[in-house]
């Protein structure tokens, strides 16, 4: 139970709490157990019950001024209070620990010792006036009571303000702590920045080294066809010259498709989050590939009953699988099946793509996501890295598992809520 003024920014609430409950319980029985009838003493009670109850719901009391304000008037009512029933005698001198304790927990050590000693100099009055009206000083017995409350109250008060103060001193230590830790988070995001910003222009080296590298081939061969359709012997023949022509068309759509593959990686990718449903994206890239595991006498089931709707891009999703797809039936011999699974958890959908081919070689593993890598001999080798990228953009984590002469598992781990905006377009490549 708290008797210190509080810090609040709202406006009076006239709902009682539990601790306003307790404070009008105590009143009751300071009231009911007392046989005499002392009307003063009955409304000092009140005032100092409902001032007790309305201070916290009170913004002028929030203040420095009016914790201090708010002490005064304790002290005033509590004084009053004991003045109004036989002053030395009265039974209500324990309440003079209400502003004590009070200002223990909101005060430094010279505020509490002050407000001690004016509790202790409200107490004493008493003796003052018992000596003023009797005409005779206290019986000595009574004086060494006074004395041992006053030094109990003094002793109430420093040891509610070590544990007030311990309490600070923890709550300080904490919010330290916290900014510590919010400029650790805040210099971590600037080094992640950095790296990110490293890894680009590394990955731009390689996507550069890997686009030279396979544009020499196709410029190699279409030098060579311009070469020979300028010599005298091939004008003669033209079934050559054809021929010739329809390899610097043929080798100008490749260099195309590499340059366009190229750009569509390379360039940033932006996801445009929306709530849908996966199991129509699945089913568009089952579509869209059944004509292939037709022609490769592969199979294809899906099983996806249980997935609700969540939040991702629709469009780079079936990017992704078609790749992953396309991967898996190309790898998978004529009889064999291909899996697509979704599962949902509390907080992710994980997508499982396998296949039961010949596998991944294990000295591949670890290049597999790398742009321009591939094992195809038609291969551009731009389809996992497109995927790992969409994969990264959607804040999820994509996993393989494979097995020589076993299969390929490929695992997507998306997020059900997405933050993100602003749509993409990525063209699929292999």
């Amino acid at each position: 139970m708290s008797v210190g003024a509080t810090t609040m920014n709202h406006r009076f609430i006239p709902v009682l709490q539990f601790q306003d409950v307790v404070w009008l319980l105590f009143l009751a029985t300071l009231i009911a157990t007392t046989e005499e009838t002392n009307y003063n003493r009955t409304i000092l009670v009140v005032l100092i019950g409902a001032f007790q109850i309305a201070e916290p719901r009170l913004n002028i009391f929030s203040s420095r001024r009016g914790q201090v304000a708010s002490i005064a008037i304790k002290l005033l009512l509590i004084y009053l209070l004991i003045e109004f029933t036989h002053g030395v005698d009265s039974p209500y001198h324990p309440l003079l620990l209400i502003p004590i304790v009070s200002a223990a927990t909101i005060f430094e050590l010279p505020g509490v010792l002050l407000v001690s000693l004016l509790a202790c100099l409200a107490y004493a009055t008493s003796f003052l006036l018992f000596t003023f009206w009797i005409d005779q000083p206290p019986p000595a017995d009574l004086v060494q009571l006074g004395i041992l409350r006053m030094a109990f109250y003094a002793l109430v008060g420093l040891l509610v303000y070590q544990q007030a103060k311990a309490k600070r001193e923890e709550m300080r230590r904490t919010e330290e702590a916290a900014e510590r830790l919010a400029q650790t988070n805040r210099h971590l995001r600037e080094a992640q920045a950095s790296l990110r910003r490293s890894e680009r222009l590394a990955a731009l080296g390689q996507l550069t080294a890997g686009l030279a590298h396979e544009l020499r081939n196709p410029l190699g061969t279409i030098k060579a066809s311009a070469e020979l359709l300028t010599k005298a012997s091939t004008l003669a023949r033209p079934e050559v010259m054809n021929e010739m022509a329809g390899y610097i068309v043929t080798e100008t759509d490749r260099v195309n498709g590499l340059i366009s593959n190229f750009l569509d990686f390379a360039r940033p990718l932006q996801v445009h989050a929306v709530t849908a449903d996966l199991r129509a994206v699945i089913s568009d890239a089952v579509r869209q590939h059944a004509d292939l595991a037709s022609r490769l006498g592969v199979s294809i089931a899906v099983k996806a009953s249980n997935l609700t709707e969540f939040s991702f891009d629709p469009d780079l999703m079936k990017i992704a699988l078609s790749n992953l797809l396309q991967n898996a039936i190309q790898a998978s011999p004529p009889g064999r099946t291909v899996e697509i699974r979704a599962e949902p958890s509390k907080e992710n959908v994980r997508i499982f793509v396998i296949d039961h081919g010949k596998g991944i070689a294990p000295e591949h593993l670890e290049s597999i996501f790398n742009p321009f890598f591939t094992t195809k001999p038609q291969g551009v080798g731009l389809g996992l890295a497109i995927v790992s990228k969409i994969v990264d953009e959607h804040q999820g984590l994509i996993h393989l598992a494979s097995q020589p002469g076993q299969g390929t598992t490929f695992t997507l781990t998306l997020p059900k809520e997405q933050h993100l905006s602003a749509p993409s377009g990525v063209a699929s490549a292999q």
